[in-house]
């Protein structure tokens, strides 16, 4: 798909599919960088009118450039973008918190100047493409994620810098119908609302399976949890208890219990064993620290044994926190088989009491399960916790397929990740993430949740990218609203996934529960998926973009706990500041100057 300038230079335009969003990336020759404004956005939904993406910025003074009147300052047709790739996810100004979901249309358009003047947009410069934009999903398995972006300019539009994530009083189950606030524009929104809004597709998966079990009375579910409050799951979960339909492995280590100041952990023990009318359906057990997992298995009930036949798993917890704050995802596997390997976890878990010894002499602590069905993604799976040597042979493929990618020829390899906490506990995992940015023969982008131990490296050199996912104290440059300061969450990184080689020729991702560390794979609880699939790769690459551009920029305005100095005015902020669209081809440098990551990126995506 390209366009040609009237010079004979050409535009590559390519579409990403992500989970309900859309990677857009544009490539230009280097001789076509000379006057480039930017990018003009176009999407159109199926059946729906078409609208241009808005920009954030806008020049300094709009009526000297070519506008389109019946657009705002700040769509992309009157201030084009200035970036050589655009995440797209539907909703936002144009269809809010419940966007369509199918097929759209995205037209791109190279846009220049004229002696620093915006010209008229070209049509015939412009490339379509189209590309589904829904909830992901593949043979077998489905993707979810948790939106993880409360401090971002769209939670603030929609819902306030201030909004509340739960009622400030409230029982273990409330009414999430519940008005929660008003935002800027006088809307009143509800605990449902932002929850529909932050929890993303990984609530809709969640909520999606309990919901489906609820509603047939011949399926059954066992669930490990972890952290376990988020009230229409414990609502679920509660139903089910009483028609004596569902198995609970509930974590029971210091911070989810305690005796004189019950926690929502112990409060929900005590609310299902009184549905579940004296059936023992819960157990509590930590392995030998944690009992990790977040993972429900659905099984069809059968005269002699019921039947498994999908499992959900990942890195969310069945909590406020988890869905609602942090950085999440879920899969769901409809096939039998992987379902199966997880019923035996289960139940070998079940018998033992939950006890590390026990667990690390069977057969699902032991060795990886492979899954064999066609239908199915190429998938292994490891289940914690095993002994040292176990616990080594886990990890030692992530190691491995980093370093593959660091050798591989022409700068060709890639490795992106979000992983938790990556500063802290022994990980040979660790090891490799935190220094592979440094290669600069290898494209990586990272993101971790310490904020003393991950830095950015700073553009200007050919290196990869590592940043912080706990901006401290942001100051944001008009024309950005301040977000939320959200210093006390424990995590907003709660991911564990590593995508090696996306746009080679066997792209893995490693994801699940496990937080790659060794004392987890020794002690926890967990499983540790390794999938080698194109597309499943590239939406995991998709969300560590997301990520790492996102807090990236939350970074760069980071005062550290510091009071930033009040501006005379807005406008006089944004002037001091900066913050318009430059009218010259200066943006452009950074993504043609071979030292720059930059360059490097409109190469891995363009």
């Amino acid at each position: 798909m390209m366009a040609k300038k009237p010079n004979g230079g050409r535009m590559v335009l390519k579409a990403y599919r992500g989970d309900a969003k859309t990677l857009l990336a544009f490539n230009l020759d280097k001789s076509q960088a000379k006057d480039l404004a930017g990018f003009t956005i176009q999407c159109k939904p199926d059946g729906q009118p078409a609208y241009y993406i808005y920009n954030e910025l806008q020049f300094e003074r709009p009526a000297d450039h070519a506008q389109d009147s019946k657009e705002p300052a700040r769509s992309s047709i009157n201030a084009p973008i200035h970036k050589f790739r655009w995440l797209h996810v539907p909703g936002s100004v144009h269809q809010g918190v419940k966007p369509f979901r199918g097929k759209y249309a995205y037209t791109v358009t190279p846009r220049y100047f004229d002696n620093g003047v915006l010209t008229p947009l070209d049509p015939d410069m412009s490339v379509s493409t189209t590309i589904l934009v829904d909830s992901f999903s593949k043979q077998s398995v489905e993707l979810g994620f948790t939106r993880g972006f409360v401090q971002s300019q769209a939670f603030v539009n929609h819902f306030g810098k201030t909004a509340p994530i739960q009622p400030s009083k409230h029982d273990l189950v409330y009414d999430t119908s519940e008005v929660a606030g008003t935002n800027a524009h006088g809307e009143k929104f509800t605990f449902a609302d932002e929850y529909e809004w932050m929890g993303f597709t990984a609530r809709e998966k969640i909520i999606g399976l309990l919901t489906d079990v609820l509603k047939n009375k011949d399926l059954v579910v066992d669930v490990f949890a972890y952290d376990l409050s988020e009230s229409d799951t414990v609502g679920l979960l509660l139903k089910l208890a009483g028609q004596g339909r569902v198995r609970i492995i509930l974590d029971n280590a210091a911070l989810h219990h305690n005796k004189e100041k019950p926690t929502p952990e112990d409060r929900f023990e005590q609310a299902f064993n009184k549905a579940a009318k004296g059936k023992d359906l819960l157990l509590r057990g930590k392995f030998g620290r944690y009992s990790h997992d977040k993972v429900m298995i659905v099984y069809r009930k059968g005269a002699k044994k019921n039947s498994p036949q999908k499992v959900l798993t990942g890195s969310t917890n069945f909590s406020i926190t988890g869905l609602y704050v942090n950085s999440n995802h879920v899969l769901v596997y409809n096939d039998a088989e992987v379902a199966g390997f997880y019923a035996g976890v289960f139940e070998q878990a079940w018998t033992d009491g939950v006890k590390k010894p026990a667990f690390i002499k069977s057969a699902w602590s032991k060795a990886p399960f492979v899954s064999t069905s066609s239908k199915t993604p190429k998938t292994s799976i490891t289940f914690s916790p095993h002994d040292e040597q176990g616990a080594a042979k886990a990890l030692a493929p992530v190691v491995a397929q980093i370093a593959k990618e660091a050798k591989k020829p022409k700068g060709t390899g890639s490795v992106l990740f979000a992983v938790m906490e990556m500063a802290n506990g022994n990980s040979p995992v660790y090891e490799a993430l935190k220094t592979i940015h440094a290669n600069d023969k290898v494209f990586s982008y990272g993101i971790s949740d310490n904020p003393n131990g991950i830095y950015l490296y700073p553009v200007g050199k050919k290196t990869g990218v590592l940043v912080t996912g706990k901006p401290v104290q942001t100051q944001l440059p008009p024309p950005f609203n301040q977000v939320p300061n959200i210093a006390g969450v424990k995590h907003q990184i709660h991911h564990k996934f590593v995508v090696c080689g996306f746009n080679g020729d066997d792209p893995v991702v490693f994801c699940g529960s496990s937080n790659l560390a060794s004392g987890g794979e020794e002690n926890n609880g967990d499983n540790l998926l390794t999938i080698r699939d194109k597309d499943i790769a590239t939406v995991f690459a998709v969300e560590a973009l997301a990520l790492v551009d996102h807090f990236n920029f939350l970074d760069s305005t980071a005062t550290g706990g510091k009071k930033a100095k009040p501006k005379a005015s807005k406008a006089q902020a944004a002037l001091d500041a900066k913050w318009f669209l430059s009218t010259t081809d200066g943006w452009t440098t950074k993504y043609f100057d071979t030292r720059d990551l930059h360059c490097a990126d409109r190469e891995m995506f363009g």
